[in-house]
């Protein structure tokens, strides 16, 4: 009985051992394919994301401000012909 008990031990051990081993192994292996992952984007050479987010803010500015300009050019153009007339 007491060899069967030393048996489950030394395999519970084992088991064990491995299970450690198969943990730094996937952290090994999340690690570099990380390192992949950061070079591949940065050889893209992507836009961070923050100045995208302050083009896209100056581009909506530069946007509403060409529609009040039309709509100031259009009234303008109307006031014009009216004195015209």
């Amino acid at each position: 009985m007491q060899s069967k008990n030393r048996l489950f031990d030394d395999m519970a051990k084992v088991a064990s051992g491995a299970v450690s081993t198969l943990t730094g192994v996937r952290e090994e292996i999340d690690g570099m394919i990380r390192q992949q992952i950061e070079r591949v984007i940065a050889d893209m050479d992507v836009v961070p994301r923050d100045e995208f987010e302050a083009v896209k803010a100056m581009a909506a500015k530069a946007r509403a401000e060409q529609d009040t300009l039309n709509a100031r050019i259009e009234a303008l153009e109307e006031a014009l012909k009216k004195s015209k007339k």
